[in-house]
C-alpha cells in the first residue's frame, strides 16, 4: 500500500523537476518578455505606444480618448534625461546676436504614421506661428519656460480680402528675390507694430480665435492640439532655454497636401469684413491670420544622444 501511494507522487515530482521541451520553451519565452519589459527604456516605450496608437490613424484621424490617454501617460512621465538631454548643452546657451537665435532640432523617428523630434530652444528663441493640416500634435515641454501662444479657425468666417480700418497702412509680404538673398533685406517682414507700407492691399485673410496664450513651466501636462481644434496654429516663444518633444501624428508631407504653413497674426481690430463683427470685450481673443512665407528661421540639425530606438 506504501509503494501504492507513494508512485504518484514521484511522477508528479518527476513532471515538475523534468518539465515537456514544450514547457520549457514557454517558461523560457516568459522570461525573456518579462526581462525585454523591465529593460525598455522610456523613449522606447515611447515609440512602442505610439507606433500601436497611430496603426489605423491617418491624416484628420483622431486617435480614441483611450489611446491619447495612454500616450500622454507615457509622454508626461517623459523626463530630460530619458533623451540625453541637460540644459547645459550648447543648444540652451544665450546668444548675443540680435537676430533670432537659432534653434536645435533632435530627430528621434519617423514613419508614414507619426513623427518623434525634440526642438531645442535657447532663451528668446521662437518658433513662429505655423498650422498642423489634418494632424494630431502631442508637445511634451522637458524643461524650462515656454509661452505658447495657438488659434483655431473660427467657422464659417469669411475668407477675403478686409477692408483696412482708418487707411491704417496695408501689410505685404516682401517675396525674396533669390535663393541666396542678403539676410538684411529678407527680414524685412511686416509685424503689427512695425508693417511695410504699400498701396497693395494685404492677400487673403482669415479670422482666428485665441485658444491658448500663457507661459508654462515644466514639469507640465502633454499638450495636445486636434486637426480643427486644440489650437491647430501655434507659436513657440522660449522664455528661458527649454525643450519640447513632438509626436506629429502622421508627420508633415508636402506629396499628402500637409505642407507646413506659417502666418502672421494680425489684431482684429485692423482690418473690417462685411459681416463680421466681434464685442468690444472679446477682440483681445481674436485675430486675423494671413500666409505668409517661410519666415526667418534657423533650425540646425543635429544627432540624438539619447537611448537609442530599436526598430521592430
Amino acid at each position: 500500500m506504501g509503494v501504492e501511494t507513494t508512485l504518484p507522487n514521484r511522477k508528479d515530482n518527476n513532471k515538475v523537476l523534468h518539465p515537456s521541451p514544450e514547457e520549457t520553451n514557454s517558461i523560457s519565452k516568459s522570461r525573456k518578455c518579462r526581462r525585454r519589459h523591465r529593460k525598455m527604456s522610456p523613449v522606447q516605450k515611447l515609440y512602442e505606444t505610439c507606433k500601436a496608437v497611430f496603426s489605423s490613424c491617418g491624416a484628420g484621424i483622431i486617435p480614441s480618448s483611450e489611446d491619447i490617454q495612454k500616450l500622454c501617460s507615457v509622454l508626461d512621465a517623459m523626463r530630460p534625461v530619458d533623451v540625453g538631454l541637460t540644459p547645459e548643452l550648447p543648444y540652451f546657451r544665450p546668444t548675443t546676436a540680435k537676430r533670432t537665435p537659432p534653434i536645435t532640432y533632435l530627430h528621434l523617428f519617423e514613419c508614414d504614421k507619426f513623427s518623434m523630434g525634440i526642438f531645442c530652444l535657447p532663451p528668446s528663441g521662437v518658433i513662429p506661428l505655423h498650422n498642423h493640416p489634418g494632424m494630431t500634435v502631442f508637445s511634451k515641454l522637458l524643461f524650462g519656460t515656454m509661452h505658447i501662444k495657438s488659434y483655431d479657425w473660427v467657422v464659417d468666417a469669411p475668407e477675403k480680402t478686409p477692408t483696412i480700418e482708418n487707411q491704417q497702412p496695408t501689410i505685404e509680404i516682401q517675396q525674396p528675390t533669390t535663393a541666396n538673398q542678403n539676410p538684411a533685406i529678407e527680414n524685412q517682414k511686416p509685424t503689427p507694430e512695425n508693417p511695410i507700407p504699400s498701396q497693395v492691399a494685404p492677400p487673403a485673410t482669415r479670422l482666428a480665435k485665441v485658444k491658448v496664450d500663457a507661459d508654462f513651466t515644466a514639469p507640465c501636462d502633454t499638450k495636445i492640439l486636434y486637426p480643427a481644434d486644440g489650437g491647430n496654429m501655434h507659436c513657440f516663444t522660449a522664455v528661458t532655454a527649454c525643450a519640447v518633444l513632438d509626436v506629429l501624428g502622421p508627420p508633415y508631407c508636402d506629396p499628402n497636401g500637409r505642407h507646413c504653413q506659417y502666418y502672421l497674426d494680425i489684431p482684429f481690430s485692423q482690418f473690417t469684413v462685411d459681416g463680421v463683427s466681434v464685442p468690444e470685450e472679446e477682440k483681445e481673443g481674436y485675430a486675423w491670420l494671413q500666409e505668409i512665407e517661410k519666415p526667418d528661421l534657423a533650425v540646425v540639425g543635429a544627432l540624438y544622444g539619447g537611448p537609442q530606438i530599436q526598430e521592430k
